[in-house]
This record gives C-alpha cells, sequence and structure tokens, in this order.
C-alpha cells in the first residue's frame, strides 16, 4: 500500500511522529545513564522501575477512552500533557523535578499510544496492516540512526534547548492533530453513553478489561511479550551502563597516521545509532521477506536473536565485535515489531479494539517495569551473570510463543 494512497490521518502521525521521534532518540538513551551519574546506578535502577507504572495506568485508560470518546481527543491529550512535561523538564531546577518531567512524558505518552494504533487498525485492511505498521517503524527509527550520536553531544551540554525542541515539536504536532486528523472510531465500538458519571464511565472500562484478562491465549501473549522485550529493552538500560562502565575508550579506525578515538559515551551513541540504522534499512524488505512466516516462527526467532544477540556483547568490549552482535540483537527486535502489531489488531474484536490496544501495550509497561532489575543488580553481579539473566529471559519468552499458538489453533478450531 504506497504511501501516496494512505488516507490523511496516516500521513500527518507518519511525518509527526517521525520528527519528534529524531529528538526522542537524542535523550531518552542517556536517561538511566543521566540520574545513574546524580543519584548512583543503584537508585537509577529503583527508578526506572516506577514510570512504567504510570505507563501502564495510562494504556490502560488511554485504550478504553478510545473506544469510548473517540481515538482524535484521546490523541490530543496525550500530546498535550507531553508538550507540558517536556517544558517542566527544561525548566526544572532539581533532579527530582526531571524525574517527575520524565513519568509525565511517559504518561503522556502511553494515553495516545492505544488510540493511535487503534486509529491505524481503523483505516488499514487487515492484509496491509503488517506493511503499513512496518512503515511508522522505519520512519520511528530514522531518528534513532543519528539521534544517539548527536544526544551524546547535545543531551549533556545542551540538554535545555533539546527539550524545549521536544517541546515545541510536540506542540506543532498537537496543532496539526486538531486541524488536519478527522475520528475513525467505528459505529460498532459502542461504549457507555456520554451522560454517564464519570465512576460509572469507570466501571464500565474496568468490566471490559475483566473480559480481556480473562482471555487466557491473550494473557500468554502478554506474558511472552513481557519476557521478550525486557530482552529487547536492554539496549538503553544495562547496554547503555555497561557499555559506559566496562568498554574503553578506542580506535573506530586509521587512516594516514591519522586515527578517529572514541570515548565510552561516543561508543554507545554510535551503538544505538547503528540499531537504528539497521531499522531504517530493514524493516521494510524484513517485513516483505517474512511475509509468509507464521507468526509463531516469527516470535520465536526475534526472541532467540535478541537473546543470544544481547548476550554476546559481555564477551567482546572490541568496537567492532560489538557492532557485529549489534546486527544479530537489532534484527531479533526489526522481525518482531509489525508482527506484534498485526497480530493483536485482527485478534482483538473491532468494538474493543482500543482496549485491546492499550492491553496490548501492557507488554511494554510491565516489561519496562521490570527491565530496569538489571541496573538494579548489576551493583553486585558481574556482566556476564547480567547478560545470562538476559538470556534467560529471552529464552522463557521463546517457550511462552510455542505455548502461546498452539492455544490459538486449539481456540480457532473450537
Amino acid at each position: 500500500m504506497p504511501i501516496r494512497l494512505w488516507n490523511t490521518n496516516l500521513k500527518v502521525r507518519l511525518f509527526g511522529e517521525a520528527l519528534f521521534n529524531m529528538l526522542f532518540w537524542m535523550y531518552f538513551p542517556f536517561i538511566t545513564v543521566y540520574f545513574g551519574a546524580a543519584l548512583g546506578n543503584h537508585i537509577a535502577g529503583i527508578l526506572m522501575t516506577v514510570p512504567p507504572i504510570f505507563s501502564i495506568v495510562g494504556s490502560l485508560l488511554g485504550g478504553a477512552l478510545a473506544d469510548r470518546m473517540g481515538r482524535r481527543p484521546v490523541m490530543l491529550v496525550g500530546a498535550s500533557l507531553q508538550t507540558v512535561m517536556f517544558a517542566l523538564f527544561a525548566l526544572s531546577p532539581s533532579h527530582w523535578t526531571d524525574y517527575a518531567a520524565f513519568i509525565g512524558i511517559g504518561f503522556g505518552g502511553a494515553i495516545y499510544r492505544p488510540a493511535s494504533s487503534a486509529m491505524v487498525a481503523d483505516l488499514v485492511p487487515v492484509q496491509e496492516r503488517r506493511q503499513v505498521f512496518a512503515t511508522f517503524t522505519t520512519a520511528n527509527n530514522l531518528g534513532a540512526v543519528l539521534g544517539p550520536a548527536l544526544g551524546a553531544i547535545f543531551f549533556f551540554q545542551y540538554r535545555q534547548e533539546l527539550l524545549w525542541s521536544c517541546s515545541v515539536v510536540l506542540l506543532v504536532y498537537f496543532i496539526a492533530i486538531y486541524f488536519i486528523v478527522r475520528e475513525t472510531l467505528p459505529a460498532s465500538a459502542n461504549g457507555p453513553e456520554r451522560s454517564d458519571s464519570i465512576l460509572q464511565v469507570f466501571k464500565a472500562q474496568w468490566k471490559g478489561y475483566g473480559i480481556i484478562f480473562r482471555d487466557k491465549v491473550f494473557l500468554v501473549y502478554i506474558l511472552a511479550g513481557i519476557f521478550a522485550l525486557v530482552t529487547i529493552m536492554q539496549l538503553d538500560l544495562y547496554l547503555a551502563v555497561y557499555v559506559i562502565d566496562y568498554v574503553p575508550s578506542q580506535t573506530l579506525f586509521s587512516w594516514n597516521g591519522h586515527s578517529l578515538m572514541l570515548s565510552s559515551t561516543e561508543i554507545l551513541g554510535w551503538v544505538l545509532g547503528l540499531n537504528g540504522l539497521l531499522f531504517v534499512l530493514f524493516i521494510l524488505p524484513v517485513t516483505k521477506w517474512f511475509r509468509n512466516w507464521k507468526e509463531r516462527d516469527v516470535f520465536v526467532l526475534s526472541s532467540l536473536l535478541s537473546g543470544v544477540g544481547t548476550f554476546a556483547l559481555g564477551l567482546n568490549t572490541n568496537i567492532w565485535f560489538l557492532f557485529f552482535v549489534t546486527i544479530i540483537f537489532t534484527f531479533g527486535e526489526i522481525v518482531r515489531s509489525p508482527v506484534t502489531q498485526s497480530f493483536i489488531s485482527h485478534y482483538a474484536p473491532e468494538h474493543a479494539r482500543g482496549q485491546y490496544m492499550g492491553a496490548d501495550s501492557l507488554q511494554f509497561t510491565v516489561g519496562r517495569l521490570l527491565a530496569p532489575v538489571t541496573v538494579f543488580l548489576s551493583a553486585w553481579v558481574p556482566p556476564m551473570g547480567v547478560f545470562g539473566i538476559i538470556l534467560l529471559s529471552a529464552l522463557i519468552s521463546t517457550v511462552l510463543y510455542i505455548l502461546l499458538f498452539r492455544m490459538y489453533v486449539e481456540k480457532s478450531h473450537s
């Protein structure tokens, strides 16, 4: 489905989210390092487990409201909250205000995402969704190519300017949503009447989630995703700590008696940049290559590649070896991204699509809640021990995905 044939809603979102993600990747990979330097790695590890709790609430709330109020109003709320929180971060007088603003940014993003994903599913035919989601993933990762390398400089030296830029971009995106984006809520999504009290609305929402969480297939899907994402999310958590603490400054390459020397922080930026570049170059081709693969096989391959690749990071600190294993675990993430969104978009019933999208994001928020445990453990456990825990998480997800699709087939035939 060529982009020129996309609905205007999708084009606006593609451009706006790509621009914001360029700035996002200039600050996000360094957040754990930033709080670790200010407060200590053990405290930073604990602090990084709190924002996902707010994200869980935001995702469930955003998904439920997207089915009742519509996709567009919920997206506006999420974008406006992030705009204000970035401004607060820029004006912050203390690390604790920074932390509160960081939580607010995550909360606003969590409210926004289920409505945004549901809008894609509303507008795109089932057979085209995997390709469209892959295109969004490509756009969202364009910034991941240069963002981390630039962020290694700008976040630590020009943090206020960077944060103000994020705030302004989100404000412009909010205005674009308000004036250009149109509502896509299906007529079949009949939620509570708008005259209901707030208490009645929330009761209806939680009743809907109660039905979703009694779906055993969906629960195994969420659990498998959590263990898989604990591995994938180490890129900006333990990987950042490991590279800065254990990888020495070294020469990238030499020519004519000159050499390019990179510090540990710059090496981290290059690794993250390579990860983003691979996403941009290969997400669409990989989606086509694996188009005829069963979803189960794609999920299993993803978990194995990301687990083995991340574990291998601890085997050698040579920069070119780090680049090599980065390719391995990045491909594990690449093959997974569009399949995850397409699976839940056709699994979820149309009338509860927003709620399922909100519940689906639990794997990301709970994964983000658990993933920083590696940073916390790193104060006592040597690197290979931490990488072993990460590999174990990937293997557990592999087993759960195999179980998931057995249950899914049985449910389909029952």
